[in-house]
């Protein structure tokens, strides 16, 4: 039985999460289809486009993505002191890009106020949507709905689009979270769809080696703020320079076919996270196949699963063996 979205989501554990959403039929979500001929590489735009769209309106942020032929990748991170912030204007002004409300919510946005009789409901309604923006599941929601829709109307057709619901895993460390991103900045590489991970077509990769060029890092993404953070408290906490430079080694081993192992003394990320090279060459390219419902050391694992009571330790030994 799926494990239930309650018992995935724990953001006080961790407010990272990595969630795929796979396409169940024949055509393809992105791509071209050898049977027909016809080419829907176009919804990887719309995919991207509503993603980073969404991102805008949640106190949600993304970290990495990755828009295959026939599934997504992303890599979130939940800002709940962010959506703490915000005033009831803020909300509704939000929400209302997405959706009608109420008709008490469409009053006080066009009135400024309403009778004081009424105030108590607004106010729940209020804190209703403001947890609506900072959940994960209401996130992908909003994604998976609209491109469905979206592609239903141009293939003349009705059903389900994608699989039942989509997977999340819980990023548990730093560890599990970098190694996490780069599987997924790299899923193009992978699949030898491209050759290098700057011409990777509609990926984090990608959007972040191009504003390196320019001495910034992109507005729409989650940024790195290092080790210090100095005085930022929300961002992730690596070196941007270190990052591309370990993902760029990462994708030539790959692309190569090459056995061969990283030298630790161009990955200074994975010397302070205490990864062994060839630990990282597994899980940057089998991240999937050896991780489960969360992803961290052997201790927070345990922990995460005595607390939603899990009967057994799914893939504890590989995770264990990966990241001890």
């Amino acid at each position: 039985m799926p494990t239930a979205r309650k018992q995935q989501i724990s953001l006080s554990d961790t407010p990272y999460y990595h969630c795929v959403s796979r396409c169940v039929r024949r055509a393809f979500l992105c791509g071209e289809d050898a049977v027909t001929g016809k080419n829907y590489e176009h919804r990887r735009g719309w995919v991207e486009m509503r993603m980073l769209y969404l991102s805008r309106l949640f106190a949600i942020e993304i970290c990495a993505y990755a828009v295959m032929s026939n599934h997504t990748h992303i890599v979130l991170c939940v800002n709940v002191e962010k959506a703490k912030k915000w005033t009831a204007d803020d909300v509704l002004t939000r929400w209302h890009q997405l959706h009608k409300g109420t008709l008490l919510t469409q009053q006080f946005m066009r009135d400024g106020h309403i009778p004081s009789h009424l105030t108590p409901f607004l106010d729940a309604t209020i804190e209703t949507y403001r947890q609506r923006l900072m959940d994960v599941s209401w996130f992908m929601r909003e994604l998976n709905e609209n491109i469905a829709r979206q592609a239903n109307r141009e293939d003349e057709c009705t059903g389900r689009f994608w699989e039942g619901r989509f997977k999340s895993q819980a990023l548990l460390d730093e560890s599990a979270l970098i190694a996490c991103m780069a599987y997924v900045d790299l899923n193009p590489i992978r699949a030898n769809v491209d050759k290098t991970p700057e011409t990777s077509a509609h990926t984090s990769i990608k959007m972040r080696i191009r504003s390196a060029k320019r001495n910034r890092q992109p507005n729409l993404l989650n940024p790195f703020i290092g080790h210090s953070k100095e005085e930022r408290t929300n961002g992730l906490p690596f070196d941007l320079k270190e990052y591309l430079e370990l993902v760029d080694l990462t994708g030539r081993i790959i692309y190569h076919d090459k056995p061969g192992s990283i030298d630790l003394s161009l990955a200074p990320i994975l010397q302070r996270l205490n990864v062994p090279a060839e630990s990282w060459i597994i899980m940057a390219t089998q991240f999937e196949q050896h991780t489960c419902t969360a992803v961290g050391t052997e201790a927070i694992l345990t922990d995460y699963y005595q607390k939603f009571d899990y009967k057994r330790r799914p893939k504890i030994n590989k995770t264990k063996a990966l990241l001890a």
